[in-house]
């Protein structure tokens, strides 16, 4: 499955997942090893190759003529494609989707071949060894299209503002021309039973084009958490008076501001009740199916949460339609994670960090979910060097959507020289855990920090991790370290402390559930394993699953005015 509804009506397309690929390792001992696998999965969950380095080819074929497009969702890390023996596209990145295109097809059968190299190497900048596995494989979906020789590759749909005839928007759809001369085509845009046409363009050859307009929408319901009223905007693309492409996007009309400390969505300020989740599943990998993302997220819910943030990398498309549909909000942030200024600084990070921002906002851009992008989790924002690469990307973000805020999780107490720059000033804290300061100690220090020196007075304040860990079953009346009582009272006092501080907007556990760290990690976290979750990593709920409950669920999702 890639995606939760229809995105093209005239445009054919199909699906290239979901079905049994032929697979070959390339490399180590098992090279040349043939098996039979399915896409999506996870080269690591695969008998044998549970902790495989190296290239791998995957193998298909596929009935089409003339032009295609293929896009991939997301391979890890480093994607070389060939159709019929020849290249046709690369792409670097785990979590974010990529197209290529197969010009000229003649009718019939033809290969397609995805090698895949998931090594730790140096141009692969922001694949290191860490705090979470990362997988190897085409992790999520693949989807073939028919393309007409002038098509559309994206299409936003911008909620600006509510009025009395309805919702002020701004639409822009781009198109491609893979002909051969100029053509002139106009675009049409249908919501809600309303159409909006934009003027004729002329597409050069190899060229795009932007098709832009603002207008109203009248008669629409507003995408809240408590109605997540969701709404389809199918594009046209004419060419002599007929429709020759389409594309399809689901879309929410609502509006999240920054003013006076607080974030705002329609107006209302938001109090986060959030968990932080990572891709991880023992079975699945990183590439869940769709049953096992909507259990996390029902157990989510169920914990009284309304939010998720995608550590640390952009996420699945399905995800994020789930949470389109069930009201949760998301923050959605790029591929980096505790990578210092000596990782900063690797010749392929500034430009690879930059691809994602691109990749994720222009992907992800119409989920209603998102109310916030993230950059950059506990990097080197104490740095001059890193200065520059954070006020760098936050542009790059501003210059591709204005209408949501951006942040940066940090962990730089008091030597952060990057907090005038976000929207939103995120903190990473584990009182009673990592330190032996009160939730309230760490949170009026800070509080004090930004408003003077740190320079992030007058902005919102939210708590990006917060937790305790436990290994699932470890019960101890003691208390000790590492039992599910111990993480209990520690999350209690945390929440407690951190819900009652009047400043802080809301905050993020550490984490969902308990999630593989890369074996050079292992040494660090039992069981291999980082054991912050309030559910292990096949979703048994710990101790501190009902406190969490408790505390969550006696708070209302929006701060008294």
């Amino acid at each position: 499955m890639i995606r939760l509804f229809d995105t093209h009506r005239i445009r054919k397309c199909r699906e290239l997942s979901g079905r049994l690929w032929d697979f070959t390792v390339l490399d180590g001992p098992r090279k040349g090893e043939k098996r039979r696998v399915t896409v999506p999965s996870c080269v690591e969950k695969y008998p044998g190759l549970e902790n495989y380095r190296g290239k791998m080819l995957y193998e298909t074929t596929f009935e089409a003529r003339g032009d295609i497009r293929l896009e991939f969702k997301g391979v890890s890390h480093f994607a070389a494609v060939k159709i019929d023996g020849q290249e046709v596209g690369s792409h670097y990145g785990s979590y974010t989707p990529f197209a290529v295109y197969g010009k000229g097809l003649a009718y019939g059968s033809h290969c397609l071949q995805v090698e895949v190299d998931n090594r730790f190497l140096e141009e692969y900048a922001l694949d290191i060894p860490n705090d979470y596995t990362s997988y190897g494989g085409i992790s999520r979906g693949v989807v073939l299209e028919e393309v007409s020789r002038l098509h559309f590759t994206w299409l936003h749909i911008t909620p600006l503002s509510a009025g009395a005839d309805g919702w002020n928007i701004r639409i822009e759809a781009e198109g491609y021309n893979l002909a051969e001369e100029a053509r002139d085509a106009e675009v049409c845009v249908r919501i809600a039973g309303q159409e909006y046409w934009m003027e004729s363009k002329t597409v050069s050859p190899g060229e795009r084009c932007i098709w832009s307009r603002e207008a109203t929408v009248r008669g629409v319901r507003t995408w809240s958490p408590e109605d997540p009223a969701l709404y389809s905007a199918e594009a046209q693309l004419y060419i002599d008076g007929k429709a020759e492409d389409d594309l399809i996007e689901r879309i929410g009309f609502r509006t999240v501001q920054v003013k006076d400390n607080r974030i705002l969505l329609n107006g209302k300020a938001i109090r986060i009740k959030g968990f932080c989740r990572h891709e991880d599943h023992p079975q699945f990998g990183c590439a869940l199916p769709l049953e096992a993302m909507d259990s996390d997220l029902r157990l989510i819910r169920d914990m009284g949460g309304n939010s998720v943030r995608t550590s640390h990398y952009p996420n699945d498309e399905l995800f994020l339609d789930l949470c389109d549909e069930l009201g949760i909000l998301v923050w959605e942030e790029n591929h980096a994670r505790g990578l210092e200024e000596a990782d900063m600084r690797n010749p392929w990070f500034e430009e690879q960090c930059e691809q994602v921002i691109r990749e994720m906002i222009t992907a992800h851009y119409n989920h209603p979910s998102i109310y916030i992008w993230g950059i950059l989790n506990e990097c080197g924002s104490e740095t001059e060097y890193g200065r520059i690469c954070y006020s760098a990307q936050y542009s790059l973000i501003r210059s591709l959507d204005v209408s949501r805020p951006c942040s940066s999780a940090s962990c730089k107490f008091f030597k952060d020289i990057c907090q005038d720059l976000p929207d939103v000033c995120s903190w990473n804290i584990y009182p009673y855990w990592y330190d032996d300061e009160t939730a309230v100690e760490k949170l009026e220090k800070l509080s004090d920090w930004l408003n003077g020196e740190g320079k992030g007075a007058g902005k919102p304040f939210l708590i990006t991790e917060i937790g305790a860990g436990a290994v699932y079953g470890f019960r101890d009346p003691a208390k000790d370290v590492w039992s599910e009582e111990r993480q209990a009272e520690i999350l209690k006092k945390q929440l407690e402390e951190v819900t009652s501080f009047a400043g802080c907007m809301g905050l993020y556990i550490w984490q969902f559930s308990d999630v593989r760290v890369s074996k050079e990690w292992a040494m660090k976290r039992p069981k291999s394993r980082n054991n912050k979750g309030l559910v292990d990593e096949y979703r048994r709920p710990k101790l501190a699953y009902q406190t969490v409950k408790e505390i969550f669920g006696s708070l209302p999702d929006y701060w008294e005015e």
